[in-house]
């Protein structure tokens, strides 16, 4: 299976300017690499719940609350399901286990406690697992806040911040394979009539910690396999009769055709401009082609004649030069992904 043919483009978006935008999606390697004989990997919970008193603050109408209290054993939980349902959605392992049962003896729900050579080579032995993904530490940081408004609205906010470490272990390695450092947040707001509707609209304190825990579980998959991602692209048109082909051609996703107009274009005409803009778009039709060595090439011709006549604080020599940026870190990942591939 080829990486460079990965790429879909998701539609158009509508534009009042000479340049009209469109969404695509890349494919994009994982940052972990595995040796080829990984197949099946084993998610675990190496982490613990933090104490029920400890990581939520609630500031009721002002006043800060010091009976709060919520659970987060659910919120672990859910942070390795939802990850390993996410890397089962990838389709890169053969098999993807999840292990129910707690690995840690110990109390110190904030300490950052790997598993041992000893630990992993026998979870590795118990499900026949060839690598293992595990969560060593995860804790929340839950503020909730809920406030009065004028004419009797009351506004309520919760927030959610994330903090933790996983790690890839190989059996028969003496240290981890990969350490990820876990940050991000998460967070809601709404408005209500009334403190009981307010309650109705947003989670539950442990509702919310699920939430997080689901959140980031799938989030984090994208380290572990190789993942879509969305971005924007462009291209210019114009008022002649090849560029209004062209154009025509490119929203109807006939890329071939398109570029036959804008290769023409790119040709015959005196004007620089319709040159840099007509460069720019077979950039982006070889990108689209999967042609991205090619697609590199007519992106720094356009950098080269925005730059040259506009210089480079211009608007489309800035925007050219991180095109050729992406393309050329598209090329790289490319190259990573055939190499994951191909390994397999």
């Amino acid at each position: 299976m080829k990486a460079l043919s990965y790429l879909l483009i998701t539609g158009l978006l509508a534009a009042c300017t000479s340049v009209r935008y469109m969404g695509i999606e890349t494919y994009n390697p994982s940052e972990v690499m595995y040796p080829e004989n990984v197949r099946k990997v084993l998610i675990v919970n190496n982490a613990l719940p933090q104490s029920p008193d400890r990581g939520y603050e609630f500031i009721f109408l002002g006043v800060p609350q010091d009976t709060c209290k919520a659970n987060a054993d659910s919120a672990l939980s859910d942070a390795c399901r939802t990850l390993g349902a996410a890397i089962v959605e990838s389709d890169f392992f053969d098999d993807v286990l999840l292990f129910q049962e707690a690995t840690r003896k110990d109390k110190a729900f904030y300490a950052d406690v790997k598993l041992s050579p000893e630990e992993v080579k026998s979870l590795c032995e118990e499900t026949g697992a060839d690598a293992i993904i595990s969560f060593d530490r995860l804790l929340f940081d839950m503020k909730k806040e809920t406030g009065a408004l004028i004419a009797g609205y009351v506004s309520g906010s919760i927030r959610i911040d994330i903090a933790g470490i996983s790690r890839t272990y190989l059996p028969g390695k003496l240290s981890p394979a990969a350490t990820v450092v876990v940050s991000d947040s998460i967070s809601w707001f709404e408005e209500a009539y009334s403190l009981e509707e307010l309650d109705l609209l947003l989670p539950a304190p442990e509702e919310a910690l699920r939430i997080a825990g689901g959140y980031i579980g799938s989030k984090l998959s994208s380290v572990f396999v190789p993942h879509w991602k969305n971005d924007v692209r462009w291209y210019f048109t114009g008022s002649g009769a090849r560029w209004k082909e062209a154009t025509a051609y490119a929203v109807a996703e006939k890329w071939e055709q398109a570029s036959g107009r804008w290769h023409y274009i790119y040709t015959t005409s005196s004007r620089w401009s319709d040159k840099a803009k007509a460069a720019s778009n077979l950039a982006l039709a070889c990108e689209i082609t999967a042609q991205m060595e090619e697609a590199l090439g007519w992106a720094e011709i356009s950098y080269d004649l925005f730059e040259k006549n506009k210089g480079k604080d211009y608007t489309h020599t800035r925007t050219q030069q991180l095109y050729t940026e992406t393309l050329k870190q598209r090329i790289l990942n490319n190259k990573k992904l055939n190499s994951q591939f191909g390994e397999k």
